[in-house]
């Protein structure tokens, strides 16, 4: 232990306590004047100063009086700095920049300080080294606290605004009579244009990034539509989302999966355009049964879910045990779970969607036309009955085998 750079720390620190005051308002100020972010009213400039004063105080006394940094905490001041700083939406980044500012300015009054004493060039670089140290060591330690304290808080803060606006959403959606003016005024936005519904949520198994998959899905659906969705927090692992303009919301679907693409456990499923109040509140149900069917249907790893491809299912999907008992009616035997049947329920579906055309179904499906006749006049057997006799029937219990993952092990043959 060298006793000139212990004393030297000693009378560095005493000379800056003595200075406080004027360290406290110029480091004050230079926050000011670089960080736009610290530019605040009065009551929170004023909260501001004592967090600054309190944690050079924190330093001075630990240089001074060797304090351990294991008995340093973040002071209240600064802890309540950090609360309002979350609290008024600023950038954690910017309140560790002052930090490091502050670092830096207790380092070079420091030197400034130290140049007042008869030191060899030994001792004092010994003792520049010592308060850098130690200071940055304090730094460290209570930036931690800081960062725990700003992100328990904007969590806190974030969940409390989150359910307010929940609370008047669902008034909203749910309250019948309301007005156009009131609905408005609830949500503090204009319900007169276009809107376009989605939920986003996070596959259970992943609660400890449900937050940011969330923060991620409401920027990729930003980023897909060129508008800012407004977000409410449904749970803990789904957004309720809803982007609204003058005209008719434009959707880049392509850019919408590559995203999704990137997030492996993010869903979205995304309802109708529709307009004014009630199309506020269409395109949400849109949404909700695009998500059911989602959830349900036969394509649990598909990210992405539009209202416009499974709109017919989203009808049937709370009806999953009536619907699956009339299409093993009219299916009987065709609604069986293995590959071959699964197969030819396919080409059905294709063959029926391309007007009957052997020729059209082959090319969308890339295989022979002859493999199509084949797998149709086989699907016909099973059905005892060519696909023109009930062919609505036919065609809506595939769409519900398709998409909501309709089958039948063991096979249900019709009664003769």
């Amino acid at each position: 232990m060298n006793v000139h750079v212990d004393g030297a720390v000693h009378d560095v620190a005493k000379h800056l306590q003595a200075d406080l005051e004027n360290l406290t308002a110029g480091m004050t100020a230079m926050f000011v004047d670089v960080i736009p972010e610290f530019r605040h009213d009065d009551a929170v400039r004023r909260l501001m100063i004592a967090s600054t004063s309190s944690n050079l105080l924190a330093i001075l006394d630990m240089l001074a009086l060797g304090i351990s940094l294991d008995d340093i905490t973040v002071p209240p001041a600064a802890a309540e700095y950090a609360r309002r700083f979350a609290q008024h939406d600023l950038s954690l980044e910017a309140l560790l920049r002052a930090y490091r500012l502050g670092e830096h300015m207790v380092v070079q009054r420091a030197m400034t300080a130290l140049g007042r004493l008869e030191l060899s060039m030994e001792d004092a670089l010994a003792t520049t080294s010592r308060i850098a140290l130690l200071t940055n060591s304090y730094i460290d330690q209570v930036i931690e606290g800081v960062i725990d304290i700003y992100e328990n808080e904007r969590r806190r803060w974030d969940a409390r605004s989150d359910a307010a606006r929940a609370a008047q959403v669902r008034a909203v959606l749910d309250t019948e009579g309301l007005d156009l003016a009131s609905a408005e005024k609830m949500l503090s936005t204009s319900l007169r244009g276009w809107h376009l519904a989605a939920i986003i949520w996070t596959r259970p198994g992943s609660p400890a990034q449900a937050g940011a998959g969330l923060r991620a899905g409401a920027a990729i659906l930003a980023a897909a539509t060129g508008k800012t969705p407004l977000t409410i927090s449904a749970d803990e692992q789904t957004y309720w989302a809803w982007i609204s303009s003058a005209g008719k919301p434009v959707l880049d679907v392509p850019r919408l999966e590559e995203e999704l693409g990137r997030h492996p456990a993010l869903r979205i499923a995304i309802g109708d355009p529709s307009s004014g109040l009630d199309g506020f509140r269409q395109t949400f149900r849109d949404a909700q049964r695009a998500r059911n069917v989602a959830v349900t249907g036969a394509d649990p790893d598909r990210s992405l879910t539009l209202h416009s491809h499974v709109a017919l299912a989203g009808l049937l999907v709370d009806h999953l045990t009536d619907v699956k008992a009339w299409a093993e009616r009219v299916l009987g035997d065709l609604m069986r779970d293995d590959d071959a049947t699964i197969r030819l329920r396919e080409t059905v579906q294709v063959f029926l969607d391309a007007r009957g055309s052997f020729t059209d179904a082959a090319t969308r499906m890339h295989v022979h036309k002859n493999t199509v006749h084949y797998r149709v006049r086989k699907a016909e057997e099973i059905l005892g009955h060519p696909l023109t006799e009930s062919r609505l029937d036919i065609e809506v219990a595939l769409l519900a085998c398709a998409q909501l993952g309709l089958r039948s092990v063991e096979g249900a043959r019709r009664p003769s």
